[in-house]
């Protein structure tokens, strides 16, 4: 029993995604020269998603696991949309994942090569340059079950496809005029073989090269062969990228023949291997929608933390290492799921337990008096970091005659199974003592007959270690600050920004009963939460003002929050990452 309990745990240490076992087994087959390279291409025309973050786990993951090398290769083929920005915060959020890469590199980097590449193509009769508009383009495309048509300008000369290629980045071209398309199959069963666009003219300058270029390479020209020319051994990607899985081998070859080897790749070409996309309820992934939001102000940036950009989830309070356990608990498959929001929330609220300092924090607060405790008098207690954690230490609190309560906390006329606070009912304090309200008179209320302050007496010898600590009562332990010895401090609560479980379909669908083609912010507001945010001045312990942005923190007893950016020593601001609970679920039922 013993010997078959230690081969089921030798078995789930070795339990390996479909894509681990294609590169250990490329490996063990020498494949490559036993090499191993990947790289995370992303396109640097926006913030990075939490759908990019699955990608990043597996691109510099495997590398990392494997012995290999991961580079990073920004996608910058479309100057219209890209930006120096968007390449740093990529570079700041890969490495707040906990990834290093092998080298930085640039698609532009290889914009020549690709260049020389093209007009060898069309000297070899393999493209030609086309002067169809897009629409005349996609209509003779055909369908899957119908073969397309040739292009008029399919059989141009070669001596005619090199001139107006050469046109076509002089700059005095109008974008749309032409385009350079590879001659392949018309009636292909794979609609991407049917003579795909390689370039096409923008006329703007690009921020790495300058004005060198004003034709610039489509993506699927442009990622095998750069993938070959780096020496990528392994290329993941998404389910999307299946279908052009043959157009990328194609190209590849192409590239390796035009540079005089006739040679076939075998072991030695990079090899495309897809997997499933991380798709969650009540997030909204597109770029494009994303960025729609920033500009009509729906969120206050690209790090807004209900936006489910890794800055968005790095500034809310997620942790590195929750967000890479989530995506190890989901896997890798060849299926595309959605995956439900609260497990992501569960992953993260169980590595918070483990690293998050525990203090307290008033949200609602009412003033509670100890009337038997000195007026002048203050005792210190040491209250425990994180009790997952002993090497986290302890920090100092003060009790004092006057704290502030939750609200929730104390009720007049409690019913018989509430066991906080009430005439005659007993509750701890934690930390300290236990305390007793009196049956008469134990509250003080305003003229509008809100409860202002709350009666009390401590009972002597409770205190927490003290000969009477255990003992029982009824009543639960509740959290507190001293009045006179917390901050004043704003807190963001923030929650889902979608009320509807998979907005990118709702809105479709929306979208297309009103008669629109296009999304646009009015389409999508009918289903943002108008409640996603909710800002209250609260109490704190004084001593987080030792905190520094960005610090995990749980609010004991009501959930797990973290230092804002925002905060300064005199205006601490705290963001709620995730309650202590999943409390959604029954809430929208």
């Amino acid at each position: 029993m013993e010997n078959l309990a230690e081969e089921k745990l030798e078995a789930k240490k070795e339990s390996l995604s479909f894509v681990e076992e294609i590169v250990k087994k490329d490996l063990e087959e020498g494949k490559n020269g036993g090499r191993l390279q990947t790289r995370f291409p992303p396109e640097p025309n926006g913030y990075l998603h939490i759908g990019h973050a699955k990608a990043i786990a597996i691109d510099f993951g495997i590398a990392e696991k494997y012995g290999g090398v991961c580079n990073l290769r920004m996608d910058d083929t479309n100057p219209q949309k890209e930006d120096m920005e968007y390449v740093e915060a990529i570079k700041k959020d890969i490495e707040w994942l906990g990834f290093k890469w092998g080298n930085i590199l640039y698609a532009s980097d290889y914009f020549q090569q690709l260049w020389d590449l093209a007009v060898e193509l069309i000297k070899r009769g393999k493209a030609y340059v086309d002067e169809q508009t897009a629409e005349q383009i996609a209509s003779q495309k055909g369908t899957p079950t119908t073969p397309g048509t040739n292009s008029p300008y399919r059989d141009r000369p070669v001596e005619e496809s090199l001139r107006l290629f050469e046109e076509m980045n002089s700059g005095n071209m109008e974008p749309g005029k032409m385009v350079l398309r590879a001659k392949i199959d018309m009636a292909s069963d794979n609609m991407h073989f049917r003579d795909p666009i390689m370039y096409r003219v923008l006329n703007m300058p690009h921020w790495r090269t300058g004005n060198k270029w004003n034709a610039y390479p489509m993506y699927d020209f442009t990622h095998g062969q750069c993938d070959y020319w780096e020496g990528v051994t392994h290329s993941l990607c998404t389910l999307e990228f299946v279908s052009h899985r043959p157009l990328y081998d194609l190209f590849v070859d192409w590239a390796k023949q035009c540079a005089g080897d006739d040679q076939p790749l075998d072991d030695n070409r990079p090899r495309q291997t897809e997997f499933n996309k991380l798709n969650l309820t009540h997030i909204l992934l597109s770029k494009r929608n994303l960025l729609l939001m920033v500009k009509e102000g729906v969120v206050n940036g690209w790090d807004d933390p209900r936006m489910p950009t890794i800055c968005g989830f790095r500034r809310r309070g997620y942790s590195p290492e929750g967000i890479k356990a989530f995506i190890d608990k989901i896997g890798y498959t060849k299926f595309d799921a959605l995956n439900q929001m609260s497990l992501f929330e569960s992953a993260v609220r169980d590595d918070l337990n483990k690293r998050a300092q525990r203090v307290s924090a008033v949200l609602n607060p009412v003033k509670l008096v100890i009337t038997n405790f000195p007026e002048d008098a203050v005792e210190v207690y040491q209250a425990q970091n994180n009790p997952e954690n002993e090497a986290d230490g302890t920090h100092e609190i003060e009790f004092s005659r006057e704290l502030w309560i939750e609200r929730d906390d104390f009720m007049e006329d409690a019913p018989k199974k509430f066991f906080r606070l009430g005439p005659g009912k007993e509750v701890r304090l934690k930390n300290s003592y236990i305390i007793r309200c009196p049956e008469e008179n134990c509250c003080k209320k305003d003229a509008d007959g809100n409860i202002v302050e709350i009666y009390a007496e401590l009972i002597p010898e409770t205190k927490t270690g003290e000969a009477n600590s255990n003992m029982k009562i009824k009543g639960k332990t509740i959290h507190w600050v001293s009045c006179k010895h917390c901050l004043e401090a704003e807190v963001r609560n923030y929650d889902r920004l979608w009320m509807v479980e998979n907005p990118r379909d709702e809105i479709s669908n929306y979208a297309k009963e009103q008669g629109k083609e296009r999304i646009g912010i009015e389409e999508m507001r009918p289903f943002l939460n108008p409640n996603s945010l909710e800002v209250k001045t609260a109490y704190v312990e004084k001593w987080l003002a030792t905190r520094k942005p960005l610090d995990y923190l749980q609010f004991q007893r009501i959930g797990y929050y973290n230092v804002d950016p925002d905060s300064t020593p005199g205006h601490m601001v705290f963001n709620r990452t995730v309650g202590l609970k999943d409390t959604w679920a029954k809430i929208n039922k």
